[in-house]
């Protein structure tokens, strides 16, 4: 068995530990991000959203809802200056789509929490690149079957160095150089680095 076959196999262990405990000890704050969602806008608690996973299989990941419910059509009433900028970045500040709660659960990423049932589904990981939508992958040019041929993760190397902070054309160098060095050593400098990315809110939107 060869070192990244190996590593492959550890590191889905532990993944499948993690999400576990994750799950069962966040259950509570589980309960009462859902009751304040349902609170604060009409529609549902999670939002399953397509993304490109592992070898270009489309997946649906699981966040909680930090949108109004007609997100989608008021993409249509963007300025052109708000067009150009989710064009660019497929982000956008100050972005009229997300509700009061919304803005809380970004700023502190407690919306990505429900990833943790897709990483118990074995088509995201702990740790790994971010997963795109359809309209990112051609910015990855002739590496992108390198980029699609790791598990997606909840968190990654560009994660964990300031997310929207960084421009995306430093977000494909950061995505590619994970998957030329991913190692157990390097996925536990990431999950630290989140967790402080987090606790300062770096890059968060």
């Amino acid at each position: 068995m060869n070192n990244k076959k190996l590593y492959l196999i550890i590191k889905r262990f532990f993944d499948i530990l993690l999400s576990l405990i994750g799950l069962i000890v966040l259950s509570p704050l589980f309960l009462i991000i859902a009751i304040i969602i349902k609170l604060d806008s009409k529609g549902p608690v999670f939002f399953r959203h397509k993304r490109i996973g592992k070898n270009g299989k489309m997946i649906g990941v699981y966040k909680f809802r930090s949108m109004v419910i007609n997100a989608e059509e008021l993409i249509k009433k963007f300025t052109p200056e708000q067009k150009a900028e989710y064009e660019k970045n497929f982000k956008l500040d100050n972005d009229p789509r997300i509700t009061k709660i919304g803005k809380i659960l970004r700023k502190t990423s407690l919306d990505e929490l429900p990833q943790l049932i897709n990483i118990l589904i074995g088509n995201m990981s702990i740790v790994g690149p971010r997963p795109i939508v359809t309209g990112e992958i051609d910015k990855y040019g002739d590496q992108k079957d390198k980029f699609l041929s790791m598990t997606p993760g909840l968190t990654g190397y560009w994660q964990a160095s300031g997310r929207s902070d960084v421009e995306y054309d430093e977000r494909i160098k950061m995505e590619l150089y994970y998957i030329d060095h991913c190692s157990l050593w390097l996925d536990i400098k990431i999950i630290f680095k989140t967790f402080f990315a987090v606790i300062k809110r770096k890059g968060a939107k």
